[in-house]
């Protein structure tokens, strides 16, 4: 992920290996990393059984929320593809009944959105 996406806001793909490393004490029994993105100092997470959102907080980034999301409570969920001049896609997921997605994140080109939306309708219309 470059500099000048992650400036941006911009979420790039980060391997598995490295996700099950740093936030492996999360993952309940038989739960498994399919595939997640780095938005500067967050990281979000698709597992086999939920979405994981580590929100660092703070100047130091020394408090740390992990938001745990089901994919039963996704009510809907849509995808934005890059266009000519708008260099980033972005996702949006409504949890529940809200009016306003809950979740939104921008993801730089490198990021095939075609394939967060492929596992998110995997698991949501299960």
């Amino acid at each position: 992920m470059g500099l000048f996406s992650a400036l941006l806001g911009n979420a790039g793909a980060v391997s598995q290996e490295e996700l099950v490393k740093k936030y492996g004490q999360l993952l309940t029994e038989g739960e498994e990393v399919e595939l997640g993105f780095k938005l500067i100092r967050d990281t979000f997470i698709f597992t086999n059984k939920r979405m994981i959102l580590v929100d660092v907080q703070g100047l130091t980034g020394s408090k740390t929320e992990y938001k745990s999301v089901t994919y039963k409570s996704i009510t809907r969920f849509s995808i934005e593809t890059a266009g000519t001049f708008d260099l980033d896609a972005e996702l949006k997921i409504w949890i529940s009944s809200e009016v306003e997605p809950s979740i939104r994140k921008q993801f730089n080109k490198s990021v095939n959105v075609y394939e967060v939306q492929r596992l998110l309708a995997f698991h949501v219309l299960k």
